[in-house]
Formats: C-alpha cells, sequence, structure tokens
C-alpha cells in the first residue's frame, strides 16, 4: 500500500461450495478434511473419460431468487446471487441497498471463467437440430461472464464500478485486487467481489478430458481422486460454486460499526508469456506474482505465515508452483505450510480464489489451517510442507492466496489478520 491510500478490510463473505452452500458448512468441511468430489449426475458422463466432479448439492435457486430470473440465467448466476446474498448480509447490509449515496458508492466485480457455456451450448444444440428460430432471447445475457455483476447491479441496486474479470483460474482473484484498487484510490467505497462457476457439462468436461487436464485414474474412487502435490496425481476435478468477499474502505466500515474478517494488504498480477495452458519453466510468472504482491503489501517473504496454494492436482501447476515458492522463499519455504484446498472441492476455476480466500481468511482468524487430503505419495519435485491428511493448528497473522490460470494468468492475494490499531 501507498502513503495516502485507503486501508481495505473484508467485511463479508458468502461461499455456495461442493462441500458446503454456505461459509460456516463449508470452514467444517475444510478443517475435518471432506472430500465434496462425487459421480457426476448433472448430465450422463458415459461419453466423457472423466466422470467424477464437485457438483453442489441441495441447493434451490427457487429459494432466493425470483422464478422468472432463474429461466433467464445460467447457473452460475444463481450460484453467485446466492453467495452475494451471504456475504452482504454478513456485511450487515440490507438488500437491495436503499441509501442513493451507498448505491453510486458500492460497486461489484465477479469473475467468471467460462460463464453461461452450457446455457449456450443447450441452446446451439437445440437450434442445430430444431432451427435457428428456436434460439431463446435470453441466450446472450445468459451466456456472457459479466452478467453475474449484471444481476447484482439490479437485485442489489449497486451502482458503482461493475464488470466481469475473465482470466480463467485467476478471475477471482483478479476481481478482489481489481476491488482493492478501485476502494484505495477512492472510486468506490464498497466492492463485491469474487467469481462465479457452473462449468459442470457434457461438452467442457468432455474438452478437458481431451486436452488430458482432468482426472480420470480414479472414476471410481472419486473422493480419492484430486490429490495436489501427490506422485501419482493425474489432473485435477471440475467444481461449481461461487465465493464473494464483500471489501470496504476501513475508514467507511469503523463509521457504520462493521465487524470485520480481515484486511487486504497487497496484489499482484502477471502472465507467463509462454504457453497457452502450461505454466512457464521455474514458475517464473508466480515468482513475480508473489513477489508483487508481498511488495504491494509493504511487506518481506519473511511476514508470509502460510500459503493457500493453487494446488489444482495436475502435474505441470504443482511442481511450478512448488518450483516458484522455493525462490520467492528460498530456505523458508521448507517451514512455511502450504495447503491445497482444492483437494477436497475440486477445481472451481473462476470461482477457485473466492472460495480460496474464504479458506484463508478463515485459518487466520481460526488459527487452523486446512489440510491437502490424498497426499499418499511423495513426489520429489513436490517437497515442501503441504500439511498433509489433517487440519493443524497455527498462528497466522499474514497469509497469501495463489490462482494460475490458463493463457499464463497470475494473481497472488496477500491477507492479513485484522490490526485494530
Amino acid at each position: 500500500m501507498r502513503d495516502g491510500e485507503r486501508r481495505v478490510v473484508v467485511t463479508g463473505m458468502g461461499a455456495l461450495t461442493p462441500i458446503g452452500n454456505d461459509v460456516a458448512s463449508y470452514w467444517d468441511s475444510l478443517v475435518n478434511g471432506r472430500s465434496g468430489i462425487g459421480p457426476i449426475t448433472l448430465f450422463d458422463p458415459s461419453r466423457t473419460a472423466a466422470k467424477i466432479a464437485g457438483e453442489i448439492k441441495g441447493f434451490d435457486a427457487d429459494a432466493i431468487m425470483p422464478r422468472k430470473e432463474v429461466r433467464r440465467n445460467d447457473r452460475y448466476v444463481h450460484y453467485a446471487w446466492a453467495a452475494v446474498t451471504e456475504a452482504m448480509t454478513d456485511a450487515g447490509f440490507e438488500l437491495p441497498l436503499a441509501d442513493e449515496d451507498l448505491a453510486w458508492r458500492t460497486g461489484a466485480i465477479i469473475g467468471s471463467g467460462i460463464g453461461g457455456i452450457n446455457t449456450m451450448i443447450r441452446d446451439i444444440l437445440e437450434a442445430n437440430e430444431l432451427g435457428v428460430e428456436r434460439v431463446g432471447p435470453f441466450l446472450v445475457t445468459a451466456m456472457i461472464p459479466d452478467m453475474a455483476a449484471g444481476y447484482v447491479a439490479i437485485y442489489a441496486n449497486v451502482r458503482g464500478p461493475n464488470y466481469a474479470t475473465v482470466s480463467a483460474c485467476s478471475s477471482a482473484n483478479h476481481a478482489i485486487g481489481d476491488s482493492l484498487n478501485i476502494i484505495r484510490r477512492g472510486d468506490a467505497d464498497v466492492m463485491i467481489a469474487g467469481g462465479a462457476e457452473a462449468g459442470i457439462g457434457e461438452i467442457p468436461v468432455g474438452a478437458f478430458s481431451a486436452m488430458r487436464a482432468l482426472s480420470t485414474k480414479r472414476n471410481d474412487d472419486p473422493q480419492r481422486a484430486s490429490r495436489p502435490f501427490d506422485a501419482d496425481r493425474d489432473g485435477f476435478v471440475m467444481g461449481d460454486g461461487a465465493g464473494i468477499l464483500v471489501l470496504e474502505a476501513l475508514d467507511h466500515a469503523r463509521a457504520r460499526g462493521a465487524a470485520i474478517h480481515a484486511e487486504v494488504l497487497g496484489y499482484g498480477a502477471t502472465d507467463d508469456a509462454s504457453h497457452i495452458t502450461l505454466p512457464a519453466p521455474g514458475g517464473r510468472g508466480a515468482v513475480q506474482s508473489m513477489r508483487i504482491a508481498i511488495a504491494d503489501a509493504g511487506l518481506t517473504a519473511d511476514d508470509i505465515g502460510y500459503i493457500n496454494a493453487h494446488g489444482t492436482s495436475t502435474p505441470p501447476n504443482d511442481s511450478s508452483e512448488t518450483a516458484a515458492i522455493k525462490t520467492v522463499f528460498g530456505e523458508r519455504a521448507y517451514r512455511l505450510p502450504v495447503s491445497s484446498t482444492k483437494s477436497m472441492t475440486g477445481h472451481l476455476m473462476g470461482a477457485g480464489g473466492g472460495i480460496e480466500a474464504i479458506a484463508t481468511i478463515k485459518a487466520m482468524n481460526s488459527g487452523i489451517l486446512p489440510p491437502t487430503i490424498n497426499l499418499e505419495f511423495p513426489d520429489p519435485e513436490c517437497d515442501l510442507d503441504y500439511v498433509p491428511h489433517e487440519a493443524r493448528r497455527a498462528e497466522v497473522s499474514v497469509a497469501m492466496s495463489n490462482s494460475f490460470g490458463f493463457g499464463g494468468h497470475n494473481a497472488t492475494l496477500v491477507l492479513g489478520r485484522y490490526d485494530r490499531s
């Protein structure tokens, strides 16, 4: 943070995940090492190589949205709205915002890697079979990735900066980082930030399977399939959901007596400029992203006490991220706890950074680090402390959360326990 910039804190959190439909149940599953991976039920997976995913369970969009809006919007918008309403309620705001000044000073940036892709595919297949005249009038608005943020603007009466970040699996971290800087420079007092994804469908699963990105080895043992940093990992497991933070200028939060979960200290963003899907050799982009975030926070690498890793369970990512952490932290990397909560949730792609920022904040505030489950076979290239198998008690005041995406995108957040001084 530079001199004269406003401090930014987190006053609300909302989550919809494969292991819990709110923050409390999500966190309970994390600390108890429960996996949300299971057989795919959203479509018949007989034609896809990967037959497992982290689906949302027991969610009823009709309970939180008007029925006509449920029909008009893709699942990723349903998921986003659920997480937004939880986060804004947690922050102490009633929706829609009634105060006109507050409405103009509140924005929303909600990222998504692939937006309403399954609605788009459904309508294309229908048009191919029945004629293009059968394409519905809401296809465009259902498929574009900015519609979650747009929906929030309309139904929450949020009139400030509003858009989507679309950077594959870095989307939510970019949304949070952009929101941090918007508040810092005074363009808003409150920002709703994070990501939403509903990518589980036959074509997306088939496509990711075709590029050998998904785990297929454990279709019959789904809860052991997502195994970041393990020598026997064979790909990531797709997950759906949303993770949302309410960011707020510290002076604004204090003035209204808001409860504060954490402070957003730093943000770094880079690109590998190397390969469309594979990380750069040695994780050079990740290295720079982490270094920028630490410097932006006005800290040094020695101040970081925990890393919530990108940790996808793909062979290239996990070894590259490990190498990057070693470069940034040197010998201290071996004493720094690192864990991947994707071992339990699967990979929520554009929503991953949102739920992982929440996990990082909960870890700092509870003194409990979530584990990396399924880490059974040590990989010589992945030789750090990944908090294997079980949660661990540890006092952490500053932590880091990494997100890296196809296209070489890297986004890192540095979060801290709130200091009331």
